[in-house]
């Protein structure tokens, strides 16, 4: 029952990672990216699935080297998510990842040598119909940029993307995206709003470096949630200290909050107090863990009292007033039925599986409809 969101986003040019469209009106995808060793498969198949399961629409993988690619090849073969092949400077590695099977190439133009290596790895994204993300960093800047600006600011992190886009739309490829990061919210804002106003093409949003989980998610969520605001952003990426599939939930929580995008239960319970009659605290994090693989939204009200708990439970799918011995249940917004507070995670549970299924026949009957 969740209301649409308000935003109105930026209109961009649409792109396809794999048979995942970029920009235009296509949703804002979630990704992350690996941090096992390329090279051990399957440890890098295992964390990537792991992703999959979180909702992840992208992954990325570095290949630093050629055995890299190798591993990269087979760790193709065995997932159906699209990759995208982290490269830095070496052409040769660009070229050969392309040929192995990504579905993306991670790698800045500017910085992999002669305009013939630049022309070769071109042609070889156009031959194999894969696109280019270019990624500026606000730690890595160019040298005569660094000089000219003597600190990393937004301008200057604007013109090293320019000077970059600049060489694939020198040689008519159009096929791209780009990120601007900075480990600073201010400084990430202030490059990605001045970038947005100069291109067309689909922006990566993320901090990068943003810190480990609680303090990395709180400042991707100011800056994401500043730009996604404004309609600025076409896929995001949540750079944390911590597991790749932790920042797949963090990137879905910050579109989920912001109505732009649904992936599972979105939990609203209260903070609570001395009101309550029962432990909201313990049911909510029971809750949360026991229902992490539920991928169809759904807006589910846990309060522990009945003060706010009527109001709040009519405007969710699954409601719950609480109260001793029986609490009340609310389904879209009508008063449906009591149940025993002190078993309330099993009785919850069961009507969000439940509810779950209705949810996922009536996506297969409407894809029955639409073919």
């Amino acid at each position: 029952m969740s209301m649409p969101s308000p935003i109105n986003r930026r209109s961009t040019k649409k792109i396809y990672v794999g048979d995942v469209a970029i920009g235009g009106d296509a949703p804002i995808s979630v990704q992350s990216m690996t941090n096992t060793d390329t090279c051990d498969v399957a440890a890098t198949v295992a964390q990537i699935e792991r992703c999959v399961e979180a909702g992840a629409d992208l992954m990325r993988v570095s290949t630093p080297t050629m055995d890299t690619v190798k591993a990269f090849g087979e760790i193709r073969r065995q997932v159906n998510i699209p990759l995208v092949a982290d490269v830095h400077f070496d052409h040769k590695i660009a070229l050969a990842v392309a040929e192995a099977g990504a579905d993306c190439l991670r790698i800045n133009p500017g910085n992999i040598g002669s305009d013939a290596k630049v022309r070769e790895v071109v042609a070889c994204a156009k031959h194999h119909n894969i696109p280019i993300r270019i990624g500026v960093n606000a730690g890595s800047l160019e040298k005569d940029i660094q000089r000219k600006y003597t600190e990393p600011t937004g301008e200057a992190m604007l013109e090293s993307a320019l000077r970059h886009i600049d060489i694939l739309e020198r040689l008519n490829f159009d096929q791209y995206k780009v990120s601007v990061k900075a480990s600073n919210v201010f400084l990430t804002l202030d490059a990605y709003r001045l970038l947005s106003a100069q291109i067309d093409n689909p922006l990566h949003l993320g901090v990068t470096e943003a810190g480990v989980y609680r303090t990395g998610a709180v400042k991707s969520a100011i800056a994401l949630g500043g730009l996604l605001l404004d309609g600025i952003g076409d896929t995001i990426r949540i750079s944390l200290a911590s597991e790749p599939e932790e920042e797949i939930k963090i990137g879905f929580d910050i579109l989920k909050s912001l109505n732009i995008r649904s992936n599972g239960v979105n939990f609203i319970a209260c903070p609570s107090c001395s009101r309550q009659e029962f432990d909201v605290i313990k049911v909510m994090t029971e809750l949360e863990a026991r229902l992490e693989d539920i991928r169809q939204p759904m807006d589910l009200s846990v309060i522990g009292c009945k003060v706010n708990g009527p109001g709040e439970a009519k405007e969710a799918d699954i409601g719950i007033v609480g109260a001793a011995p029986k609490s009340l249940v609310y389904r879209m917004g009508e008063k449906s039925h009591l149940i025993d507070t002190n078993t309330l995670v099993d009785e919850i549970e069961s009507m969000v599986r439940a509810h779950a299924a209705d949810l996922e026949k009536l996506r297969a009957n409407e894809i029955i409809r639409v073919k």
